[in-house]
C-alpha cells in the first residue's frame, strides 16, 4: 500500500525576496519521511490573500495532508489563517479556547492581550488547535490542512504536536553510493538499473573533486533487502569506482 502524500505551502514575501532562508521545509521533509509520509511537492507564495486561498485549496485536494508556514502572527500581513478559512469557505473568529490559551500566556508574562494579539485567536470553524508550546499561540488543522507559525522553534514543535495525530506508512529509507565517474559515464547504466528496481527511486548528485568528476547516487526505498540489492548491483556495474 501507497505511503499517504503531502505538500508544504510556504507563505511570506520575506522568503520569495530573499530576505530570510527557509529551514522549515528541510526539517518537515525529514519527519515526515520518518513517519511514512511522502512530500510531494513544496509551493511558496507571497503574502496574497488569492495566491494563499488558491494554492490552499489545489494542494488540499491533491495530496492527503499539507503543511502551510508562516502568516499567523499579529501583523496586518498575517492573513494565512483568513485565507485557508476562505479555501475551506469556513467562518472564521476569535475562538473561546484560543483566547483562554492566550489569555492565560500573557497573563503569565505580565502583558496586555491587545487586539493584535487577540488576532492570533482567530480560528475557523471546525478546526482542530495544534499545540505550541515554545510562544502559546496555537496554529489549526481545518479538514487536511494543518497551519502552522514559520518561525522555525515554533514550527518544529507545531510538526511534533500534529504528526502523531496522522496516519503514516512506511518510512522511507535511503543507501548512497559514490561513483568516481562522470554521470555521461554511468547513465546508461543506471537507467538500467532503475527499470531492473521499479519500487526503488534512483538520484544521481554529481560533484567535482580535485579535476575529477563523480556522482553520488542515491537510492531511496521502504525495503531495506531491495535498497541491499540495489547497492550490490551499483558495487558490480561499477568495479573500483563506487564504494
Amino acid at each position: 500500500m501507497a505511503n499517504p502524500t503531502a505538500a508544504m505551502l510556504v507563505i511570506g514575501d520575506e522568503i520569495l525576496s530573499g530576505r530570510t532562508r527557509d529551514a522549515n521545509m528541510h526539517h518537515l521533509t525529514g519527519r515526515l519521511t520518518e513517519v511514512g509520509i511522502d512530500l510531494k511537492e513544496v509551493r511558496v507564495v507571497s503574502d496574497d490573500a488569492t495566491a494563499i486561498t488558491n494554492a490552499a485549496r489545489t494542494l488540499a485536494a491533491e495530496y492527503d495532508e499539507v503543511f502551510t508556514s508562516g502568516g499567523i502572527g499579529p501583523t496586518h500581513d498575517d492573513i494565512t489563517a483568513d485565507c485557508i478559512a476562505a479555501a475551506f469557505d469556513t467562518p472564521i473568529d476569535v475562538r473561546e479556547d484560543a483566547r483562554a490559551i492566550l489569555q492565560a500566556h500573557y497573563d503569565r508574562q505580565g502583558h496586555e492581550l491587545n487586539e493584535a494579539r487577540l488576532r492570533m485567536a482567530r480560528i475557523p470553524d471546525g478546526a482542530t488547535l495544534i499545540e505550541n508550546p515554545v510562544s502559546a499561540a496555537p496554529g489549526f488543522s481545518l479538514q487536511n490542512v494543518h497551519v502552522m507559525a514559520g518561525v522555525p522553534s515554533i514550527f518544529k514543535a507545531m510538526v511534533e504536536s500534529v504528526l502523531p495525530t496522522l496516519t503514516g506508512g512506511a518510512p522511507l529509507l535511503s543507501e548512497t553510493v559514490r561513483i568516481d565517474r562522470g554521470e555521461g559515464d554511468i547513465a546508461g547504466p543506471l537507467g538500467d538499473l532503475a527499470a531492473e528496481f521499479p519500487d526503488l527511486g534512483f538520484g544521481s548528485y554529481p560533484f567535482q573533486k580535485d579535476g575529477r568528476y563523480g556522482a553520488n547516487v542515491v537510492v531511496r526505498g521502504t525495503s531495506t533487502d531491495a535498497l541491499a540489492a540495489a547497492r550490490a548491483r551499483l558495487l558490480d556495474l561499477f568495479p573500483g569506482d563506487a564504494s
